[in-house]
């Protein structure tokens, strides 16, 4: 259904130090990078599916009020792995691992990157 997921950053150093020590985590390697924008996605997926960019305007990056990329991981273990990861390089909380009510299975993580960018990493497997 998506295609790919592009936030924007006001610090593309910054956001590439807390990306790379998250992103893995999950699964998701740097897949490319240059002086604007970096993507992580899958070894072996054709595309890179998650970017994270300078405004291509030159205006600030700003985060949307109701916005959140939600991250499948792999398992809950990789949840927890992320949570923390994300606290350990600049990341702040916004709901600590655990069962959620939107299914049985539900297990997911809440984080904001250092600039504001809300992020999710769910596992729906029982465990």
């Amino acid at each position: 259904m998506l295609l790919y997921i592009t936030l924007g950053t006001n610090d593309l150093e910054r956001a590439r130090r807390f990306y790379e020590a998250v992103m893995p985590t999950i699964g998701l390697t740097l897949e490319g990078a240059d002086e604007t924008e970096f993507g992580f996605g899958r070894t072996g997926d054709l595309r890179t599916r998650f970017w994270v960019t300078k405004p291509f305007d030159g205006n600030p990056a700003t985060i949307g009020n109701g916005s959140m990329v939600a991250l499948e991981a792999e398992s809950r273990a990789a949840v927890d792995a992320f949570y923390h990861a994300a606290l350990a390089h600049g990341g702040t909380d916004e709901g600590a691992p655990g069962l959620r009510p939107y299914h049985a299975h539900f297990y997911a993580c809440y984080i904001r990157d250092p600039d504001g960018n809300k992020l999710s990493a769910v596992c729906e497997r029982a465990e």
